[in-house]
């Protein structure tokens, strides 16, 4: 008689689940030198528990299990204080501090519940769909048995002898089935020929767009998108309407111009896209000095500068500088004598928070003082009267009630209000000085100002404040005693790329702001290579109640 043995050969850092109610749950334990042993729970998480259920083959975990009474185990507690990313192909490719390093107990075993598989037959998927879409790619490209000619028009703008309107035309030779998918494309069997005009700018990419159709791929550039945005709107193709139109924040920072921003803002009132109007409002009001500097500048629609000077979000050295820029504006479009349009652009700037020095000078140096002298001394009035005059004071009038938006400042970048961090990747500790407020009031009193920056977890322990997360700022008032109690701060951190344009604000909440990083939570737009530039900012404001 003949004895087979089968032996079973177990790898270094393989798994498996003990003690379970069924196959996918139990006690996690290890080989590792020879033996198994169990895992501690400090610090676990579904990250860990999916890395555990990848690696033995199930299709995911479903929860950590922590002080469940196993069956005593008998051997060493192997791992302890792991922690994984979750996109790990074992347990031992995470961070650990060492084989058997523990002051657990096996009372503390960590176990998992992992999706079971659904029956004993294994399926293997095979996908070869990437290759459908290359292949049907080629299929329009090279136009092989196409059934549909779309004859693209577009008007110049000129008008022939008849005065037909002058036409630039097209033919893309199309497959009714593949655009039968698409209800503004299905058109009857017997059909051959459309015709689709498009405005002559969105001509070039029309192509792209039913290039699409046949691939679902497609290269978006600023130029690009606002007219694939519009066609895909058109022709009812709605997911890649709604991509782009997630896009724009993205490419906002790619034209220096700003003639798109002004295109895509006047799409956005026209088809009452609100989301995008303010997202690309909010851009241009955090970028309102490269706005200004910026070719599209004197084109800007009048509703649009409106809704910037509305904004208390508006970064800008001072309010001097956006009473100066829209003064410049107001010139340069031949309107000095449009008195509608000049009183309530007027009215958007904050008097009150231009210094009583260059108040002052306004009669001397404003273009517009000696056109609208009444409208300029109400105006400075009532900014000299905030400047000399308690806050509490000022709210009994009713006509500054009414006003009370421009008694709260912006995003003033100027000195004093404002300290600059460089480097977003070093630990730094800075200091700096402000004024207790920016009325004439407060202007000689000081208080001082404490700018962190932590990297690192260990760097906010050693300043021995608690992080949620890392990169974060702190920004921190050093002298509390000598503020009155009608006084506080809505500080802003600002982050500038590559000392260009600013894609982040953020408010502080208990003195603490949190750096949004790619790979957790998205920032409004994008900053190429992370280089930004920290801009700690501090706002005074009275308490309005």
């Amino acid at each position: 008689c003949q004895t087979i043995t089968n032996i079973i050969h177990f790898d270094e850092g393989d798994l498996r689940l003990s003690d379970g109610e069924s196959p996918a749950e139990g006690r996690i334990e290890v080989f590792h030198n020879g033996k198994w042993g169990t895992v501690c729970d400090d610090g676990w998480d579904m990250k860990e528990a999916q890395v555990v259920c990848r690696q033995l083959d199930f299709p995911g975990a479903k929860s950590v299990i922590t002080g469940k009474s196993y069956k005593q185990a008998s051997g060493p507690i192997w791992l302890d204080d792991i922690t994984c990313n979750g996109n790990e192909n074992s347990l031992v490719s995470c961070s650990f501090k060492g084989w058997g390093l523990t002051d657990c107990t096996h009372k503390e075993d960590v176990g998992v519940v992992c999706n079971s598989l659904t029956n004993n037959t294994t399926t293997h998927s095979m996908d070869h769909s990437i290759s459908l879409s290359n292949d049907l790619g080629q299929l329009f490209d090279t136009a092989t048995n196409c059934d549909l000619n779309i004859l693209l028009q577009s008007p110049t703008g000129n008008r022939q002898e008849d005065d037909v309107p002058e036409m630039v035309e097209t033919t893309i030779c199309a497959h009714k089935a593949v655009l039968s998918l698409f209800p503004h494309f299905n058109v009857f069997p017997e059909t051959t020929n459309i015709t689709v005009e498009v405005r002559k700018p969105c001509q070039p990419y029309f192509s792209s767009l039913i290039r699409y159709l046949y691939t679902r791929k497609i290269d978006v550039t600023f130029s690009s998108a606002l007219c694939l945005h519009q066609m895909a709107s058109s022709f009812g193709v709605k997911q890649l309407m709604e991509d782009v139109g997630r896009l724009f924040t993205q490419i906002f920072p790619d034209d220096s111009s700003f003639y798109t921003h002004v295109s895509i803002y006047q799409y956005a009132v026209e088809t009452t896209d609100t989301i995008l109007e303010e997202n690309l409002i909010q851009y241009l009001a955090w970028n309102y000095q490269n706005l200004t500097d910026s070719p599209a500048w004197n084109d800007l629609p009048v509703k649009l500068l409106q809704a910037l000077l509305a904004r208390s979000d508006l970064v800008v050295p001072d309010e001097s500088f956006v009473l100066e820029t829209l003064e410049s504006w107001i010139t340069d479009r031949a309107l000095l004598n449009s008195s509608d349009t000049v009183l309530a652009l007027l009215s958007g700037i904050r008097f009150p928070m231009i210094s009583a020095e260059k108040l002052l000078e306004l009669e001397s140096s404003s273009p517009l003082y000696q056109i609208y002298k009444n409208v300029y001394r109400e105006f400075t009035l009532k900014a000299f009267q905030f400047n000399v005059l308690l806050f509490s004071n000022l709210t009994t009038n009713p006509n500054i009630k009414k006003d009370i938006g421009n008694y709260s400042p912006r995003i003033y970048i100027s000195e004093p209000w404002s300290n600059y961090n460089p480097n977003p990747f070093l630990n730094i500790r800075s200091g700096f000085t402000t004024p207790l407020h920016n009325s004439l009031l407060f202007r000689d009193r000081k208080t001082s100002w404490e700018a962190n920056v932590f990297t690192r977890q260990s760097d906010c322990s050693n300043r021995g404040v608690r992080c949620e997360s890392v990169p974060a700022v702190m920004l921190s008032e050093q002298s509390y005693s000598s503020r009155p109690s009608s006084i506080r701060f809505s500080n802003r951190l600002l982050l500038m790329c590559q000392n260009t344009y600013i894609f982040q604000v953020q408010s502080f909440k208990d003195n603490m702001a949190y750096i949004f990083k790619n790979d957790t939570q998205a920032s409004p737009y994008p900053c190429v290579d992370n280089k930004y530039t920290y801009v700690f900012v501090v706002r005074p404001e009275y308490r309005v109640t």
